[in-house]
């Protein structure tokens, strides 16, 4: 049985940036720029790169927590982008939950 985590860490905290940066980069958009759907779309990335953003600032700032916290709630809004289907994660069932 493999040992669990059990501290929030810089290599952590660094693993997960990689890991939604990645996720960004692969979830591609459905539905054509203009649409109701885009612009939706639109609103649930711009959420997904502010907790991003405050991941790394709080990371920079010895609130490892905090950045945990924030990374993960960024990774959701991508992951959820792709569970309703405005995203495309390409099959990636282990980066996605997929629809």
């Amino acid at each position: 049985m493999s040992e669990q985590k059990t501290e929030v860490t810089e290599e952590l905290i660094d693993q997960y940036l990689n890991l939604t940066n990645a996720a960004r980069a692969k979830a591609t958009p459905i539905h054509e720029t203009g649409t109701p759907e885009a612009e939706r779309l639109g609103i649930m990335m711009e959420m997904a790169d502010a907790y991003t953003s405050d991941a790394k600032w709080f990371q920079v700032n010895g609130d490892l927590v905090r950045a945990f916290g924030a990374i993960n709630y960024a990774h959701a809004w991508i992951d959820c982008a792709v569970k309703i289907g405005l995203l495309d994660g390409h099959g990636d069932d282990a980066m996605f939950t997929l629809p």
